[in-house]
């Protein structure tokens, strides 16, 4: 199963292709994406992304991990957060977003078992 490209970027929206949704953060892993919805988690920008928003990522067998900090890298993520990921042998890339975009979609067109996280706004 590939990870699913995606299709747009702009402010505040992400397209996915394959998906009639249009997000405003997303989740992405081989075979599927969703919201990514900062409530679950109680995630904010500071201290930002953390080990449990990643946790369904990992689940998904993901050998790479790249994660958008935002449009103007507002979101944090912390040592705590890499160092989780790369305790589960994940390498992990962390962009501002539309280089996370850009480095994810490839990833995936090389066929790598690629997941990522992505804030597209501030």
């Amino acid at each position: 199963m590939s990870s699913p490209e995606i299709a747009s970027l702009s402010w505040g929206q992400m397209k996915v292709k394959g998906c009639s949704t249009t997000y405003k953060d997303c989740k992405v892993w081989p075979g599927g994406s969703r919201t990514w919805d900062w409530r679950e988690t109680g995630t904010n920008h500071s201290p930002g992304v953390q080990p449990a928003d990643l946790e369904e990522v990992v689940k998904k067998g993901v050998k790479t991990v790249v994660i958008g900090r935002g449009m103007s890298e507002a979101l944090q993520v912390p040592a705590s957060t890499v160092e989780y990921l790369k305790g589960q042998g994940i390498d992990v890339r962390v962009l501002q977003t539309e280089k996370a975009v850009a480095e994810y979609n490839a990833l995936a067109a090389q066929g790598a078992r690629v997941g990522g996280l992505f804030h597209s706004t501030c």
